[in-house]
């Protein structure tokens, strides 16, 4: 994807503000940041009297919320003045260009194959989500949540859709396409698995979206590189992504505790009074070296999830995602709008599974 300012040619993001664990707050502020450094236009969508005033950000008035622990289908059906509904019905209307939503995932995902209908051909649209890759390109790794059982063309459809969203966001001429399994070699994995990648060696799907097929990814390979586009049924997806953000969580607080204590012991050495204490340099020096290594793999910085094949532009942040994060995810989702991705995912999955 470009990362061009393309705000002045596309229309305003339509933002879930009351979508999120720390919303409408962290929300509005994001929105704020997003017009502040990027230029992209922002319509807020929920309770103006909770949202408050938010100077020039328009607001587009909806009285209900659809809570993270609801029943996401039957809530978008009930609820069809909640903030969540009415984005999507902005952007279906053409009064926004996407959508973007940090509350109930499955609520964001109802509200957008209800009101913004699929790409003709897509059987299962599918969230996509970036993971970092140390010095290199991220790699998108779905489905991460949207189908939970999958069929085997399936698969390959997200292949196909994976392909040209990794082209688009990441400019890469012929992206490279794994399916994630339990081992390297062939023949490796569940029903499902091995008859999609019977589909995926076949190859006519990859030549009508120009991808590269590279076989099996085990799940050690996810961050590693070894493919730009990883497909697997929703439920494996999630489970990996939930694990990797477990993950990430422990080892922060770990690594800083173990810098802290490292940091200490040698002013202490370096002092000779045996306590710990002393200035803070070496601390300082250390933190300045490692602090940019958790801001590249953290999961919260890598850019907000997207579902592939609506016709729409909807896309997903975490619920617990700071201003940068939302403001990020904003101008993601504009420069999508505005670089004609669903076009582009359209004429992917045109090749026959």
């Amino acid at each position: 994807m470009s990362d061009s300012d393309s705000s002045d040619t596309v229309l305003p993001v339509a933002v879930d503000a009351m979508g999120g664990d720390d919303a409408p707050g962290t929300i509005i502020e994001g929105a704020r940041l997003a017009a502040e450094r990027f230029g992209v236009e922002v319509i807020l969508v929920g309770r103006p009297d909770e949202i408050g005033d938010v100077g020039s950000i328009p607001v587009y008035e909806a009285s209900e919320v659809v809570g993270m622990d609801a029943e996401p289908a039957s809530a978008v059906r009930r609820m069809k003045d909640s903030s969540i509904v009415r984005a999507a019905e902005l952007v279906r209307d053409g009064e926004a260009s996407a959508l973007l939503s940090a509350g109930n995932t499955g609520a964001a995902m109802a509200a957008s194959l209800l009101r913004l209908g699929r790409i003709k051909g897509v059987s299962r649209p599918a969230i996509a989500v970036p993971f970092p890759v140390l010095n290199s390109t991220p790699s998108t790794l779905l489905d991460c949540g949207a189908n939970a059982d999958c069929q085997p063309e399936w698969l390959v459809q997200f292949a196909q859709l994976g392909t040209a969203y990794a082209r688009r966001r990441f400019d890469l001429p012929r992206p490279r396409v794994g399916i994630l399994t339990i081992g390297e070699e062939a023949g490796k994995g569940n029903t499902m698995v091995k008859a999609a990648c019977e589909l995926l060696e076949e190859g006519s799907w990859a030549d009508g979206c120009d991808a590269n097929y590279v076989g099996n990814v085990e799940g050690s390979d996810v961050m590693m590189g070894v493919a730009d586009v990883i497909v697997c049924d929703g439920f494996t997806g999630n489970i990996v992504l939930k694990s990797l953000e477990g993950l990430f969580d422990i080892f922060r607080p770990t690594v800083e505790q173990t810098v802290a204590k490292a940091a200490a012991e040698a002013e202490a050495n370096r002092n000779g009074n045996g306590d710990g204490t002393g200035d803070d340099s070496v601390l300082a020096t250390m933190n300045s070296h490692i602090d940019p290594m958790f801001e590249y793999f953290s999961p919260y910085n890598t850019g907000a999830a997207m579902l592939l094949g609506t016709r729409g532009v909807s896309v997903i942040s975490h619920g617990s995602s700071s201003p940068e994060t939302i403001s990020n995810a904003i101008k993601t989702a504009s420069g999508f709008a505005a670089d004609g991705l669903v076009s582009e995912l359209a004429a992917a999955v045109q090749t026959s599974v």
